[in-house]
């Protein structure tokens, strides 16, 4: 039993040993597995992005592959643009991650690959893109730019377009109302895909080789329009050299080319430039100046040679012509020619506007010189209105077609006692020096009635002319009023000259003695102790001087026809009441002796009936 104890004491010793050995071993295995799951947890994150760098690997060779693929097949195809500047895309997106990256082992190996797939991608956009230029840059057909003018600009299909002041078209709609649509030069869906390249080329470096292509394109295209449109490239000397009338046809069309080049070509241009190189501003100034340089240069060649040109009357209204479109067109330029590289083109608009409002005041001053200083010799026998009356009144007339555009010439202002303007004082110079050429010509004629006749006509012509056009207003009543009094003051002046010499024959003074025979007696009016030899030197002396006056005065001219029978009425007031007197104071005397009728050959009636043939411009006998 004692032995039995001792072995079931060792063998619980034994078993309590086996579990404590048990158990150290579990901890020990505990621990293990504990450590095992630390080290899993550390290596899963390396696993994880040697996985992700294995994969990334493997997606950049494919792209690579598939980039170099896109990219020959466009080289033979030239197809399937979109998909060659999205595998650009990818290549620059690998090419910003790899520079970024540098620490990865094949960096280096993968920017090369991709740089060079980008140095044969760069080659083909830029033939790619001056390819698409060459292609979708067509030059404007005159027709597809009329039909972007306003309704009542479009010319006729009869006639070439012409400038300048066209009743249809300027007085329906002013330029402000007139509403212009430029053409789309390159056709909408195919910009996007410019303006794509244009970026790639841009963002590559190739900004020059870039402007170079767009540019050259573009100007071609422009320059080819403006030709078929009818534009020429003129030099200066060639433009002077020309006969005013077909100079005059070449400045109205100037002036249509004008508004559409800046209104519908210009405009085109710099809305095109703005979508292609959306990606850069300056780049767009700097290639718009490039396109349209040569074109605007062309433009306002001509009408720099138009101010420069020798001065004369008759080019004024296209000097103002020219001068309007420029001032019209002169907000558009600066708003079109913007930035730094279009500055000496703003320049160049404002410095012929500048010129031609030069050369009109210029004009103006040589108008009014050369009407006071007109030293033609050729007045008319008749009196009546000078030519150059009314080419002057008809030029004045002209001009208040222009007052607005004259105000803005003259930078109208105010006198000191708030009335008029420098356009109401250069019309003033300009009548005067006409008045002033009138008196001066007046002198040529011998007969003084004839003088005042030929003074009276024009200045009546003078004042008509303006109360029936719009200097009426600019020159005011005071005006009128006193050159009214100037007409009426020639047509008595004409009257007492041209009837006086008459009118001493009707008069009773010489004809009466205190007696004598042959006398008739006071009664009934008749005249007392008259001689009637006397009396019948007195008829006979009026009918020599009225058959004179009458047959000269009926070859003279009054073309107004209210003047013409005022003064026939201012005639026959003072001559019919004389006349009339005298024959029933003096007649009996004649009519008792042999042949009355030789001495009274007209009635008053008769006499009335031929004083309506006064001034007509012909030739009668009494």
């Amino acid at each position: 039993m004692e032995s039995l104890a001792q072995r079931a004491a060792l063998l619980r010793e034994s078993l309590h040993k086996s579990q404590q050995a048990t158990d150290a071993v579990v901890s020990i295995l505990g621990s293990f597995d504990s450590r095992l799951s630390a080290l899993d947890s550390a290596m899963r994150p390396i696993q994880v992005r040697t996985h992700a760098v294995r994969t990334a690997h493997e997606n950049i060779d494919r792209t690579l592959r598939s980039a170099d693929v896109i990219l020959t097949q466009f080289d033979r195809t030239r197809e399937n643009l979109q998909g060659f500047l999205d595998a650009v895309d990818r290549l620059r997106s690998i090419e910003r991650f790899f520079s970024s990256n540098r620490s990865y082992r094949s960096s280096d190996g993968v920017l090369n690959h991709v740089n060079s797939l980008l140095s044969k991608a760069l080659v083909k956009m830029e033939g790619e893109f001056q390819n698409q230029l060459s292609q979708r840059s067509k030059p404007m057909e005159p027709d597809r730019l009329f039909d972007c003018l306003p309704s009542t600009l479009r010319p006729s299909s009869e006639s070439q377009p012409e400038g300048g002041k066209n009743p249809s078209s300027e007085n329906q709609q002013s330029p402000e109302a007139a509403v212009y649509s430029p053409p789309a030069l390159i056709e909408p869906k195919f910009v996007p895909l410019l303006s794509k390249l244009a970026q790639q080329l841009v963002q590559a470096g190739c900004q020059q080789q870039c402007s170079e292509i767009y540019s050259e394109a573009r100007a071609s295209a422009l320059e080819s329009s403006l030709k078929n449109l009818g534009v020429e490239k003129l030099s200066k000397d060639e433009v002077q050299k020309m006969p005013w009338e077909i100079l005059e046809s070449k400045i109205g069309n100037w002036i249509h080319f004008m508004r559409i080049a800046v209104k519908l070509l210009f405009a085109g241009e710099r809305q095109l430039c703005d979508q292609v190189f959306e990606c850069s501003q300056s780049l767009r100034d700097k290639c718009f100046a490039a396109i349209t340089k040569n074109s605007l240069a062309t433009l306002l060649s001509f009408g720099e040679a138009i101010a420069m040109s020798k001065r004369s009357p008759e080019k004024l209204f296209v000097l103002l012509d020219m001068y309007e479109i420029m001032c019209e067109l002169q907000t558009e330029i600066d708003t079109i020619f913007v930035g730094e590289s279009c500055s000496q083109m703003r320049d160049s608009a404002l410095s012929l506007t500048k010129c031609l409002a030069q050369t009109a005041q210029k004009t103006f001053s040589d108008f009014e010189e050369a009407v006071e200083k007109d030293a033609t010799k050729n007045i008319h026998t008749d009196g009546t209105v000078h030519p150059l009356t009314s080419y002057v009144i008809n030029y004045v007339k002209f001009l208040f077609d222009y007052q607005s555009t004259l105000k803005q010439l003259f930078q109208e202002f105010k006198k000191e006692d708030g009335t008029g303007s420098e356009l109401a004082a250069v019309t003033m110079k300009i009548m005067q020096a006409l008045q002033n050429n009138l008196d001066a010509k007046a002198k040529q004629y011998k007969d003084p009635a004839l003088m005042h006749i030929f003074l009276m006509n024009n200045i009546h012509y003078i004042v008509k002319s303006v109360r029936r056009s719009e200097a009426k207003d600019l020159l005011g009543d005071d005006w009128i009023q006193r050159h009214r009094r100037i007409v009426q003051q020639n047509a008595n002046q004409y009257r007492r000259i041209a009837w006086s010499k008459v009118l001493q024959c009707l008069s009773g003074q010489g004809l009466t003695s205190s007696g004598g025979s042959g006398q008739v007696g006071s009664e009934g009016g008749n005249s007392s102790g008259a001689s009637r030899a006397a009396v019948k030197e007195r008829f006979r002396s009026f009918n020599v001087l009225f058959e004179e006056i009458y047959q000269k005065q009926c070859s003279w001219s009054v073309p107004d026809t209210e003047l013409r029978e005022s003064l026939r009425l201012a005639v026959a007031e003072i001559l019919l009441p004389a006349y009339r007197s005298f024959i029933k104071r003096f007649g009996p005397l004649i009519e008792n002796s042999k042949a009355p009728g030789k001495y009274i050959k007209h009635t008053p009636e008769q006499l009335e009936l031929l004083l309506g043939n006064l001034f007509e411009g012909k030739q009668e006998r009494a």
